[in-house]
């Protein structure tokens, strides 16, 4: 995933304030299943949040290796809940775009 800027990053955060964690890594670590369900909800929500229940002490390294395998970009670390994205694949399915990214389908009357 390519780095996003400071300003990405801060609008990212304000999306992503009232989101709920939708990953949750317990006490099983970091598995294939815990990887493929990060990828599966990048898929489908493009941001979203996990949360660490068990290895607190670790949540930065497990979080570079979540990034690592998912291709996606953190967007924070606060506590102990780890704030993903991805941009979505198919420019048609995409639900966040950046302020002064303008495409043509931002006009719809």
């Amino acid at each position: 995933m390519h780095e996003i800027t400071k300003s990405q990053r801060n609008h990212l955060r304000k999306i992503a304030n009232p989101l709920k964690p939708t990953v949750m890594l317990g006490k099983q670590g970091l598995t294939e299943q815990i990887v493929e369900k990060v990828a599966r909800e990048l898929n489908a929500h493009e941001l979203i949040k996990v949360r660490f229940l068990e290895f607190k002490d670790e949540r930065k390294q497990l979080t570079e290796a979540i990034m690592e395998e998912t291709d996606s970009a953190l967007v924070g670390l606060i506590g102990n809940v780890a704030i993903l994205y991805r941009q979505q694949a198919d420019p048609e399915r995409r639900t966040i775009t950046f302020p002064g990214s303008h495409t043509e389908d931002d006009d719809d009357a």
